[in-house]
Formats: C-alpha cells, structure tokens, sequence
C-alpha cells in the first residue's frame, strides 16, 4: 500500500497549552518563554525533539501558529518546529507567502534555524527572526545542525529579514539540556 499524502498533526496537548498562555505576547523575552515553553512541554509529553517555534504577528504579539519537533514523532526528517510554524501560519492565513498582505509575521524558535530551516525562511515570507539558543548549543548535546554560511544572520538581512539572536538564550540552552539528560533521541547526529 502507498501513501501519497503527508499529513503532520500537532499533538493534542497543544490546544490547551496555547489557551493558558493568553491571547497575545507582548515583546521578544515573552514570545521566546512561549516557544521554551513548547520545547520543554514537547520533551516531556514525549511528543517530539527540544524544539519549538511559533508565527506572530509582529506589530500585534498575536500567536498564529505554534510549532513543535515532530521527527521522532511523524517519522518526518522534515518536521522541525520551524517548518510545522510555517507550514500551520501559511494554512491557517491561506497564502504560501508570510509577507503578501499588510501584516508583517515574524518566526520565533526556541534554537537558531538549522541549514534546512534557514533555506525556508526566505521562502516563508516572515519579516523578522527571532533565536534563543545557539546553533552551537544543539551541536554540543550532538545534533547536526548542517552546513550554514558563517555569516546566516547577515544573509537574511541582506534579504530585508531582521533577526535577533540569544533571547532567553541561557532558557533554550537549558531546555537542551534537558533533553539530553532525558535520554532523548538525538537523531541526524553529527556524524565523523
């Protein structure tokens, strides 16, 4: 039997954790607790990797999706936090591009995008990016993180995207950590 569809399902635990948070965020420090706060809740639940991301509305703080790691979950080397954000922002606004309308999105993500994630944003149209914990900070608990250029903040920029890097940073680093010391998967290790 073949499958031609790809469907990707949030876990169920999501809906309530979104309604507990309110319906808006007001600053980077509290749209990066939000995303934490998925990761942490995602490794606990068992759900998926230590990541989580979520589209805002930028001007309002308004949450349009949220996102957490499915790989391990969907079996889907596709499904980081990021991409499932955009993916959900897109389908919920009904547009393959973030940046057709009058209102500005922004991708925030509880780790800097992997190599994968940062050749979506562009495409995504998200005005802004907003990181926690480092692409480094991944690779030390054993993730690959891909080949990026050295200077994928600059590269973003230069495509009018603003990016804002270690919010919360010492938070995301902890919630790796975390799931380090759960004995999550670390899958697509670094490899020698």
């Amino acid at each position: 039997m073949t499958r031609d569809d790809i469907t990707l399902t949030l876990p169920g635990w999501i809906g309530e954790f979104v309604a507990g948070c309110g319906a808006g965020f007001d600053g980077d420090e509290a749209k990066m607790g939000f995303v934490i706060g998925l990761a942490r809740r995602n490794i606990e639940a068992g759900t998926g990797g230590p990541f989580g991301a979520g589209v805002f509305e930028i001007e309002s703080g308004r949450l349009i999706a949220p996102g957490v790691n499915l790989v391990t979950s969907a079996n889907c080397s596709l499904a980081h936090a990021e991409m499932v954000a955009i993916g959900i922002a897109q389908q919920r606004l009904g547009t393959y591009d973030l940046s057709s309308g009058e209102t500005a999105y922004e991708l925030v993500t509880s780790t800097e995008p992997c190599a994968m994630c940062l050749g979506a944003i562009p495409w995504s149209g998200v005005r802004r990016v907003v990181c926690g914990a480092r692409g480094a900070d991944a690779c030390a608990i054993g993730f690959d993180e891909g080949a990026k250029p050295d200077d994928w903040v600059g590269s973003l920029r230069e495509r009018g995207i603003e990016v804002v890097c270690d919010v919360l940073r010492d938070r995301g680093q902890a919630v790796l950590q975390q799931y380090l010391t759960s004995n999550g998967e670390i899958y697509n290790a670094q490899r020698d």
